[in-house]
């Protein structure tokens, strides 16, 4: 038996109760497992492994001084999320995604939430991501946050918790399709006995919101996906959700503003463009408005935008609710916005710029995270118990440098699930991205993707930090 040896440890383990005695709405996915030899399952990881490959799913890393594209790895035991505790999270992203919608919308317009002292003022002004040439802005149907990747972990005694939230433009979604892809060839036997949720809609709810944005008088409204272009870390998901909407793949160069409107270019001549999913940051979307040394945006974009001559999603300006100081007082808007109580809870946060806060910051961090509240990707980020005091020293003089461009958060036990790691199964450490679409109503896609640290006790998940992926399964019905 495959997993006999394997222990689930001091964590919470996805799969498994304790040694030999899987959850419920795993157990059928072990005993099918445990059938096979460990060269099959190795046979079927390769396999996976290489269709993902002659797909061309792959990612830039940045950080690599030659700019490696590489393959996202991936782990072929998947996670199983029961359809009850889906459902649970499903209520408390549609409950965070409408109140972040509401909080952008009043910081924009009427900031009321501000002039209440709900969130101070200093903190949204201060955000890198809150753009002045954005105040006023109406979009259509007044959604601002149309797809948002919000983060989520499980801590050592099953709690599920709210990361981080990722308006701009999130990434990861094509990774969550392949890999399903992929598992229905590997496991085709398995699909066929369980009752997992399919996640293969996506790309249809994602146009329909999409339409949804376009003026009601246009019979066949033209939405375009604006790319950076190849050399992005993203670019095979911009070209992959391109395809899968029949939407055509611009990027900067292809758009003009003219006549008022915003066109591209084509054989024919100019065509009106009248919805874009933008997969630019904000900054570089208009050289007019933001960065003028940009030569990957349309200028006069977002005078065209303004005038609702076009739709951009997600709206520009979203940014200013991924700042991790901002993120600390979602409780408070969704009380202030919904009069609800959070559903899924953040995790705990101190305040690098409250001096009190500040100075216990400074004695714990041997055991605290400290994030940057403008970075991702796991960069600009501190894991006390995995740092060194030389490691400590340098945040610690980064965060008396800038208190504002610090938080500070306890060191979760990150959940694990069994990974085939060589000739053994390793409880490595996951987190979960779900993707939802802010459309006629608020969709959350069942599953995510499942992030996973494949460096031993690691946990960072991100792709860039030598993470990879699995498979993310919610089963409607404990298997028997």
């Amino acid at each position: 038996m495959l997993f006999d040896a394997y222990e689930p440890g001091d964590f919470y383990d996805e799969l498994f109760l304790q040694q030999r005695q899987p959850r419920p709405e795993s157990a059928l996915l072990i005993d099918r497992i445990n059938e096979l030899s460990l060269a099959d399952l190795k046979q079927r990881q390769q396999a996976a492994q290489n269709a993902l490959f002659k797909l061309g799913v792959t990612f830039n890393v940045y950080s690599d001084s030659q700019g490696t594209e590489r393959i996202f790895p991936f782990d072929v035991v998947p996670r199983v999320v029961s359809a009850h505790e889906w459902e649970w999270l499903s209520r408390g992203l549609q409950q965070r995604i409408r109140a972040l919608n509401c909080f952008i919308h009043d910081v924009y317009n009427d900031q009321k939430i501000l002039k209440d002292n709900v969130v101070p003022r200093h903190v949204v002004e201060s955000a890198p991501g809150f753009l002045k040439p954005c105040m006023g802005l109406q979009p259509p149907e007044g959604i601002w946050c149309h797809i948002t990747g919000t983060d989520l972990v499980r801590d050592r005694d099953g709690r599920w918790y709210v990361l981080e939230d990722n308006l701009r433009c999130p990434s990861g979604v094509s990774y969550v399709l392949e890999n399903r892809r992929v598992m229905k060839s590997t496991f085709p036997q398995l699909f066929s006995v369980l009752d997992i949720e399919p996640v293969d809609d996506y790309a249809s709810q994602l146009l329909e919101a999409l339409l949804n944005l376009a003026p009601a008088a246009l019979s066949d409204p033209r939405v375009v996906v604006l790319t950076p272009g190849v050399y992005n870390s993203a670019y095979f998901e911009h070209s992959f959700l391109a395809q899968q909407m029949g939407a055509e793949l611009v990027e900067g160069r292809d758009l003009v503003v003219a006549d008022g409107y915003l066109q591209m270019r084509t054989t024919k001549g100019l065509q009106r463009v009248d919805v874009i999913y933008r997969r630019i940051d904000d900054d570089f979307i208009d050289p007019l408005a933001f960065r003028s040394d940009s030569l990957l945006g349309v200028p006069g974009l977002l005078e065209v935008y303004r005038q609702g001559r076009v739709a951009i999603a997600n709206a520009l300006g979203t940014g200013v609710a991924d700042d991790k100081l901002v993120y600390a007082y979602v409780p408070d808007m969704v009380r202030y916005y919904l009069g609800e109580d959070q559903i899924i809870p953040n995790v705990p946060t101190f305040f690098c710029e409250d001096s009190q806060q500040q100075a216990h910051v400074l004695a714990n961090l041997d055991t605290l995270v400290v994030k940057a509240t403008n970075a991702s990707g796991g960069y600009g980020m501190l894991v006390g118990p995995q740092s060194t005091p030389a490691d400590q020293a340098v945040f610690a003089e980064r965060i008396q440098a800038n208190p504002r461009g610090y938080i500070a958060q306890p060191t979760l036990c990150l959940s694990r699930v069994p990974t085939l790691i060589g000739e053994t199964f390793e409880g490595c450490h996951v987190d979960l991205r779900p993707y939802i679409i802010f459309g006629k109503d608020v969709y959350v896609n069942p599953g995510g993707l499942t992030r996973v640290a494949l460096k031993k006790g690691s946990l960072v998940v991100n792709s860039s930090q030598g993470g990879g992926s699995k498979d993310t399964w919610v089963v409607k019905a404990p298997a028997t």
